[in-house]
């Protein structure tokens, strides 16, 4: 009974932020933190857009949500299949085991950098 709770209001807490940002563009908005790193550096940090790239995927724009952050874009369905492997960790071990490799999550580093760093020469 408490699981299926915590699954329902997770459910609702993700429907009311979803309809947040599909309702609010944060470019526009006072509620949205804006990025500390670019505040206090004038660099971009590998999630900034983020906000702007959910808010237009949310309103259909695929190329704007491109714009506003690729590396999120791209990483999408790989968040997605981790969560379903997290998911299904008991189920089915070994897939779990293979997302959450030493390995992968240095490439995963070495990725997030790379584009931290090409973002800011290439101004993306």
């Amino acid at each position: 009974m408490r699981r299926s709770l915590i699954i329902i209001l997770v459910a609702v807490l993700l429907l009311v932020l979803g309809f947040i940002y599909y309702a609010l563009d944060p470019s526009a908005s006072t509620v949205f933190p804006r990025c500390p790193i670019l505040t206090l550096t004038g660099y971009k940090c590998p999630g900034c857009g983020s906000q702007r790239a959910i808010h237009a995927l949310l309103n259909g724009d695929v190329a704007g949500a491109f714009r506003y952050n690729a590396f999120l874009m791209v990483a999408i369905p790989w968040i997605v299949l981790c969560l379903y492997a997290e998911s299904r960790r008991t189920r089915n071990p070994q897939l779990y085991a293979r997302l959450n490799a030493p390995l992968l999550a240095w490439l995963l580093l070495a990725l997030v950098v790379l584009w931290w760093v090409l973002r800011n020469i290439f101004d993306w």
